[in-house]
């Protein structure tokens, strides 16, 4: 057995520093907490938006209505804006055109240098943003694209029709930060 000392309180003159610290740093601390918000401080100048069909100057004709349909998901689940189903009902209007599919070969077969086991692709597009009231664009043309690896082991057309849903997710919410963030 071994005789162990109760812990001794904390003397006084230490609780006289600690408590005064303890106050200075609440008080220092508090304010900076008063004024946080969650979110965006910035204000849209729309509140209702138009999705034009997207548009499609591609080989890729599957991509169309992936690219709708991610949009428009992408679109809803952002409360800043409300989806409308006329461009006269709505503040702005966005145009979406695919401009490029593209797949470029990263890295070659161990047996056949000709054949490639994994490939970039790339979709692109160009969007407006159109102000409806003041019949301006608040940007025009602007290029978005995005990338992703395919690996052909299982064949490159299966590899290719497995990625394009992901690329249109991608490229979706590009597209909507493009739009939303405030700029």
């Amino acid at each position: 057995m071994t005789n162990q000392r109760p812990a001794s309180p904390p003397s006084r003159s230490v609780l006289r520093l600690l408590v005064p610290a303890v106050c200075l740093l609440s008080a220092v601390v508090w304010p900076g907490c008063a004024n946080y918000h969650l979110g965006t401080e910035g204000k849209l100048a729309f509140h209702t938006l138009y999705l034009e069909p997207v548009g499609n100057k591609t080989l890729l004709p599957q991509a169309r209505a992936l690219v709708s349909t991610q949009l428009r998901e992408s679109f809803a689940r952002d409360a800043r804006v409300t989806l409308v189903n006329a461009p006269e009902s709505a503040d702005a209007t966005l145009q979406v055109v695919l401009t490029e599919y593209r797949r470029d070969p990263m890295t070659v077969r161990d047996g056949d240098t000709g054949l490639a086991r994994k490939f970039n692709l790339t979709l692109a597009t160009t969007c407006t943003l159109h102000d409806n009231r003041g019949n301006k664009n608040f940007f025009e043309a602007r290029p978005v694209s995005v990338q992703r690896e395919s690996f052909t082991d299982n064949g490159q057309l299966q590899s290719e029709y497995q990625a394009l849903p992901l690329l249109a997710e991608s490229l979706a919410i590009k597209i909507a930060h493009a739009v939303l963030d405030v700029w």
